[in-house]
Protein backbone atom coordinates (compact mmCIF):
# COMPACT_ATOMS: atom_id res chain seq x y z
CA UNK A 1 0.00 0.00 0.00
CA UNK A 2 1.24 3.61 -0.44
CA UNK A 3 -0.93 4.86 2.10
CA UNK A 4 -1.67 3.28 5.52
CA UNK A 5 -4.00 5.30 7.95
CA UNK A 6 -5.12 2.84 10.95
CA UNK A 7 -6.46 4.27 13.71
CA UNK A 8 -5.38 7.76 13.66
CA UNK A 9 -6.41 10.12 16.42
CA UNK A 10 -6.00 13.71 16.65
CA UNK A 11 -6.46 15.91 19.60
CA UNK A 12 -6.26 19.58 20.48
CA UNK A 13 -6.37 19.44 24.20
CA UNK A 14 -9.90 18.38 25.78
CA UNK A 15 -11.18 18.21 21.63
CA UNK A 16 -10.82 15.19 19.45
CA UNK A 17 -10.81 16.20 16.36
CA UNK A 18 -9.95 12.86 14.01
CA UNK A 19 -11.36 9.06 16.13
CA UNK A 20 -10.23 6.13 15.16
CA UNK A 21 -9.70 7.09 11.07
CA UNK A 22 -8.13 3.74 9.00
CA UNK A 23 -8.22 3.71 4.93
CA UNK A 24 -5.76 2.88 2.18
CA UNK A 25 -4.74 3.66 -0.94
CA UNK A 26 -2.98 1.60 -3.85
CA UNK A 27 -0.49 2.32 -6.33
CA UNK A 28 -2.17 4.48 -9.21
CA UNK A 29 -5.37 5.15 -7.12
CA UNK A 30 -7.48 8.61 -7.32
CA UNK A 31 -8.66 8.69 -3.25
CA UNK A 32 -11.64 12.16 -2.63
CA UNK A 33 -12.02 13.13 1.33
CA UNK A 34 -15.10 14.89 1.45
CA UNK A 35 -16.91 16.34 4.47
CA UNK A 36 -17.74 19.33 5.55
CA UNK A 37 -16.23 22.24 7.20
CA UNK A 38 -14.60 20.93 10.44
CA UNK A 39 -14.77 17.65 9.54
CA UNK A 40 -11.34 16.96 10.14
CA UNK A 41 -9.97 16.80 6.41
CA UNK A 42 -7.57 19.27 6.33
CA UNK A 43 -5.93 17.80 9.83
CA UNK A 44 -5.87 14.34 8.24
CA UNK A 45 -4.03 15.83 5.45
CA UNK A 46 -1.35 17.59 7.47
CA UNK A 47 -0.29 14.52 9.18
CA UNK A 48 -0.03 12.64 6.04
CA UNK A 49 2.06 15.59 4.61
CA UNK A 50 4.41 15.52 7.84
CA UNK A 51 3.60 19.04 8.66
CA UNK A 52 1.37 17.75 11.74
CA UNK A 53 2.09 14.91 14.92
CA UNK A 54 -0.90 12.89 15.41
CA UNK A 55 -2.25 12.16 18.82
CA UNK A 56 -2.34 8.03 18.45
CA UNK A 57 -2.78 5.80 15.80
CA UNK A 58 -0.46 4.13 13.18
CA UNK A 59 -0.11 5.98 9.38
CA UNK A 60 2.81 5.46 6.45
CA UNK A 61 3.10 7.20 3.48
CA UNK A 62 5.37 5.15 1.07
CA UNK A 63 6.42 2.80 3.50
CA UNK A 64 7.75 5.55 6.22
CA UNK A 65 5.83 7.22 8.92
CA UNK A 66 5.47 11.23 8.11
CA UNK A 67 6.46 12.28 11.71
CA UNK A 68 10.06 10.90 10.18
CA UNK A 69 9.96 11.35 6.93
CA UNK A 70 13.18 12.74 5.48
CA UNK A 71 14.18 14.76 2.67
CA UNK A 72 14.41 11.80 0.04
CA UNK A 73 10.96 10.94 1.32
CA UNK A 74 9.56 14.33 0.60
CA UNK A 75 11.11 14.26 -2.84
CA UNK A 76 8.34 11.80 -3.44
CA UNK A 77 5.70 13.48 -1.78
CA UNK A 78 4.03 16.80 -4.25
CA UNK A 79 1.15 18.74 -2.41
CA UNK A 80 -1.29 21.44 -4.20
CA UNK A 81 -2.48 23.71 -1.62
CA UNK A 82 -5.35 26.32 -1.82
CA UNK A 83 -2.78 28.89 -2.19
CA UNK A 84 0.87 29.14 -2.94
CA UNK A 85 3.15 31.95 -1.03
CA UNK A 86 5.40 33.35 -4.13
CA UNK A 87 7.66 36.55 -5.10
CA UNK A 88 5.11 37.90 -8.22
CA UNK A 89 8.49 38.91 -9.75
CA UNK A 90 9.60 35.55 -10.98
CA UNK A 91 8.64 34.86 -14.26
CA UNK A 92 6.56 31.45 -14.41
CA UNK A 93 9.23 28.93 -16.91
CA UNK A 94 12.24 30.20 -14.56
CA UNK A 95 10.03 29.26 -11.52
CA UNK A 96 9.08 25.74 -12.26
CA UNK A 97 12.84 25.68 -13.60
CA UNK A 98 14.10 26.52 -10.43
CA UNK A 99 12.13 24.45 -8.30
CA UNK A 100 12.84 21.43 -10.03
CA UNK A 101 16.21 21.50 -9.72
CA UNK A 102 15.68 21.23 -5.96
CA UNK A 103 14.85 17.46 -6.90
CA UNK A 104 17.75 16.59 -9.03
CA UNK A 105 19.96 14.82 -5.88
CA UNK A 106 17.14 12.68 -5.62
CA UNK A 107 14.95 12.20 -8.71
CA UNK A 108 14.25 13.50 -12.42
CA UNK A 109 11.99 16.11 -11.96
CA UNK A 110 8.99 17.57 -15.08
CA UNK A 111 11.36 19.80 -17.38
CA UNK A 112 9.83 23.07 -17.28
CA UNK A 113 8.15 23.15 -21.19
CA UNK A 114 6.83 19.88 -20.89
CA UNK A 115 5.01 20.60 -17.44
CA UNK A 116 3.80 24.11 -19.21
CA UNK A 117 2.53 22.66 -22.09
CA UNK A 118 0.85 19.26 -19.17
CA UNK A 119 -1.04 22.24 -17.26
CA UNK A 120 -1.88 24.61 -20.23
CA UNK A 121 0.70 26.95 -19.28
CA UNK A 122 3.11 27.60 -22.23
CA UNK A 123 2.12 31.33 -23.65
CA UNK A 124 2.42 32.09 -20.00
CA UNK A 125 6.12 30.79 -19.83
CA UNK A 126 7.61 34.76 -19.67
CA UNK A 127 5.36 35.98 -17.53
CA UNK A 128 5.65 37.45 -14.38
CA UNK A 129 3.55 35.64 -11.98
CA UNK A 130 1.73 38.84 -10.42
CA UNK A 131 0.08 39.30 -13.97
CA UNK A 132 -1.67 35.95 -14.13
CA UNK A 133 -5.30 35.48 -13.99
CA UNK A 134 -6.97 33.33 -11.23
CA UNK A 135 -7.45 30.39 -13.11
CA UNK A 136 -3.63 30.91 -14.43
CA UNK A 137 -1.84 31.04 -11.16
CA UNK A 138 -4.34 27.96 -9.99
CA UNK A 139 -2.79 26.13 -13.42
CA UNK A 140 0.57 27.32 -12.09
CA UNK A 141 -0.14 26.19 -7.96
CA UNK A 142 -0.71 22.29 -9.24
CA UNK A 143 2.46 22.85 -11.57
CA UNK A 144 4.45 23.56 -8.68
CA UNK A 145 2.53 20.62 -6.79
CA UNK A 146 4.07 18.03 -9.38
CA UNK A 147 7.24 19.28 -11.05
CA UNK A 148 9.21 16.60 -8.90
CA UNK A 149 6.67 13.57 -10.92
CA UNK A 150 5.18 12.85 -7.23
CA UNK A 151 4.96 9.20 -6.02
CA UNK A 152 1.97 10.71 -3.94
CA UNK A 153 0.26 13.94 -4.61
CA UNK A 154 -2.00 15.59 -2.44
CA UNK A 155 -4.48 17.83 -3.86
CA UNK A 156 -6.40 20.64 -1.92
CA UNK A 157 -9.47 21.80 -3.56
CA UNK A 158 -7.45 21.88 -6.69
CA UNK A 159 -9.42 23.33 -9.16
CA UNK A 160 -10.78 26.36 -7.01
CA UNK A 161 -11.03 29.83 -9.81
CA UNK A 162 -11.01 26.96 -12.99
CA UNK A 163 -13.55 27.84 -15.93
CA UNK A 164 -15.20 25.00 -17.07
CA UNK A 165 -12.49 24.19 -19.75
CA UNK A 166 -9.72 24.53 -17.64
CA UNK A 167 -11.33 22.27 -15.18
CA UNK A 168 -11.65 19.41 -17.84
CA UNK A 169 -8.49 19.88 -18.49
CA UNK A 170 -6.98 19.65 -15.09
CA UNK A 171 -9.55 16.17 -14.97
CA UNK A 172 -7.54 14.56 -17.75
CA UNK A 173 -4.05 15.88 -15.82
CA UNK A 174 -5.24 13.62 -12.73
CA UNK A 175 -6.22 10.77 -14.59
CA UNK A 176 -3.20 10.69 -16.59
CA UNK A 177 -1.25 11.02 -13.67
CA UNK A 178 -2.87 7.93 -11.91
CA UNK A 179 -2.94 5.77 -15.01
CA UNK A 180 0.37 6.47 -17.00
CA UNK A 181 2.91 6.85 -13.86
CA UNK A 182 1.01 5.37 -10.83
CA UNK A 183 0.62 8.55 -9.19
CA UNK A 184 -1.60 7.61 -6.07
CA UNK A 185 -3.73 10.99 -5.43
CA UNK A 186 -5.41 12.39 -2.50
CA UNK A 187 -8.17 14.71 -3.41
CA UNK A 188 -10.10 17.15 -0.70
CA UNK A 189 -12.90 18.89 -2.86
CA UNK A 190 -16.68 20.44 -2.03
CA UNK A 191 -17.06 19.86 -5.65
CA UNK A 192 -19.13 16.45 -5.55
CA UNK A 193 -19.21 16.16 -9.28
CA UNK A 194 -15.64 16.50 -9.23
CA UNK A 195 -15.43 13.55 -6.97
CA UNK A 196 -17.53 11.16 -8.52
CA UNK A 197 -16.06 12.01 -11.53
CA UNK A 198 -12.20 11.65 -10.63
CA UNK A 199 -12.16 9.36 -7.41
CA UNK A 200 -11.73 5.54 -7.69
CA UNK A 201 -12.93 5.60 -4.04
CA UNK A 202 -14.41 7.88 -1.76
CA UNK A 203 -13.89 9.02 1.60
CA UNK A 204 -16.79 10.94 3.96
CA UNK A 205 -15.20 12.42 6.81
CA UNK A 206 -18.05 13.72 9.27
CA UNK A 207 -17.35 14.71 12.58
CA UNK A 208 -13.60 13.62 12.63
CA UNK A 209 -15.33 9.86 12.04
CA UNK A 210 -14.89 8.12 8.21
CA UNK A 211 -18.80 7.33 8.08
CA UNK A 212 -18.53 5.93 4.48
CA UNK A 213 -16.42 4.67 1.96
CA UNK A 214 -16.49 3.01 -1.49
CA UNK A 215 -17.23 3.81 -5.04
CA UNK A 216 -19.52 6.62 -6.17
CA UNK A 217 -22.28 3.41 -6.77
CA UNK A 218 -21.35 1.67 -3.60
CA UNK A 219 -22.07 5.13 -1.61
CA UNK A 220 -25.32 5.45 -3.30
CA UNK A 221 -26.39 2.19 -2.70
CA UNK A 222 -25.99 2.77 0.87
CA UNK A 223 -29.28 4.88 1.24
CA UNK A 224 -32.51 3.04 -0.52
CA UNK A 225 -35.18 4.95 -1.69
CA UNK A 226 -33.23 7.52 -3.25
CA UNK A 227 -34.64 7.40 -6.81
CA UNK A 228 -37.40 9.39 -7.82
CA UNK A 229 -40.14 9.27 -9.77
CA UNK A 230 -42.84 11.24 -11.14
CA UNK A 231 -45.74 10.62 -13.57
CA UNK A 232 -49.40 11.72 -14.10
CA UNK A 233 -52.39 9.58 -15.16
CA UNK A 234 -55.14 11.36 -16.06
CA UNK A 235 -53.51 15.00 -15.10
CA UNK A 236 -53.16 13.94 -12.17
CA UNK A 237 -49.50 13.88 -10.43
CA UNK A 238 -47.83 11.26 -8.52
CA UNK A 239 -44.30 11.05 -7.13
CA UNK A 240 -42.92 7.81 -5.43
CA UNK A 241 -39.38 6.72 -3.67
CA UNK A 242 -38.17 3.82 -4.85
CA UNK A 243 -34.65 1.80 -4.62
CA UNK A 244 -35.33 0.27 -7.39
CA UNK A 245 -37.25 2.65 -10.57
CA UNK A 246 -36.28 -0.05 -13.52
CA UNK A 247 -38.61 -2.21 -11.83
CA UNK A 248 -41.64 0.18 -10.65
CA UNK A 249 -41.38 1.95 -13.95
CA UNK A 250 -42.29 -1.85 -15.57
CA UNK A 251 -44.74 -2.06 -13.25
CA UNK A 252 -46.24 0.99 -13.77
CA UNK A 253 -46.43 0.74 -17.68
CA UNK A 254 -47.98 -2.59 -16.86
CA UNK A 255 -50.73 -1.15 -14.75
CA UNK A 256 -51.93 2.00 -16.40
CA UNK A 257 -50.50 1.15 -20.10
CA UNK A 258 -50.45 3.90 -22.12
CA UNK A 259 -52.57 6.21 -19.57
CA UNK A 260 -49.18 7.06 -18.00
CA UNK A 261 -47.69 10.39 -19.18
CA UNK A 262 -44.81 12.72 -18.01
CA UNK A 263 -42.74 10.04 -17.02
CA UNK A 264 -39.31 11.46 -15.43
CA UNK A 265 -36.97 9.51 -13.24
CA UNK A 266 -34.42 11.28 -11.11
CA UNK A 267 -31.86 8.79 -10.67
CA UNK A 268 -29.97 9.24 -6.79
CA UNK A 269 -26.80 11.36 -6.91
CA UNK A 270 -23.64 11.30 -4.73
CA UNK A 271 -24.79 14.75 -3.13
CA UNK A 272 -28.25 13.07 -2.41
CA UNK A 273 -25.48 10.26 -0.56
CA UNK A 274 -23.52 13.04 0.85
CA UNK A 275 -26.12 14.84 2.50
CA UNK A 276 -27.66 12.04 3.93
CA UNK A 277 -25.18 10.85 5.62
CA UNK A 278 -23.58 13.66 6.77
CA UNK A 279 -26.97 14.65 8.19
CA UNK A 280 -27.61 11.40 9.73
CA UNK A 281 -24.14 11.66 11.38
CA UNK A 282 -25.03 15.49 12.88
CA UNK A 283 -28.86 13.71 14.44
CA UNK A 284 -26.59 10.62 15.73
CA UNK A 285 -24.71 13.23 17.85
CA UNK A 286 -26.94 15.43 18.44
CA UNK A 287 -28.05 15.49 22.41
CA UNK A 288 -31.78 14.28 22.42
Amino acid sequence: MVLTVDGLRMRYGDREVLHDVTFDARPGEVLALLGPNGAGKSTTIEILEGFRLRSAGHVEVLGVDPAAGDERWRSRIGIVLQSWRDHGNWRVGELLHHLGSYYTPYRRAWPAGELLDAVGLTPCAGQKIKTLSGGQRRRLDVAIGIVGRPDVLFLDEPTTGFDPEARSEFHELVRGLAAEQGTTILLTTHDLDEASKLAHRILVLAAGRIIAAGSTAQLTELIAGEDEVRWSVDGQPFRKATADSTAFVRELFATYGDAVRELEVRRASLEDTYLTLVRDQVSEREPA
